[in-house]
């Protein structure tokens, strides 16, 4: 029996987790760009909640992480 055989071996390689690791940041920028837009005051609307920031841009930075997510599981690794 070979040392090696018994080594544990990962589904993904070290690029594909370094990769996850920045789907994850990117996926995490997109909900914090939605965050704020509340009011001071609960009687008054805040037309701040409709900006460009939360209601366009923060949504295609979270699809976009997640995109790279799959991408990040998908990539193949190479063999060693």
């Amino acid at each position: 029996m070979k040392e090696s055989d018994n080594d544990p071996q990962f589904a993904l390689g070290k690029q594909n987790y370094i990769l996850l690791a920045i789907g994850f940041v990117i996926i995490i920028i997109g909900f914090l760009l939605m965050m704020g837009g509340r009011s001071d005051d609960p009687t008054v609307f805040n037309e701040e909640i409709f900006s460009f920031r939360r209601v366009t841009l923060a949504p295609i930075v979270v699809v976009v992480g997640f995109v790279f997510e799959i991408y990040a599981i998908m990539k193949k690794t190479k063999s060693e």
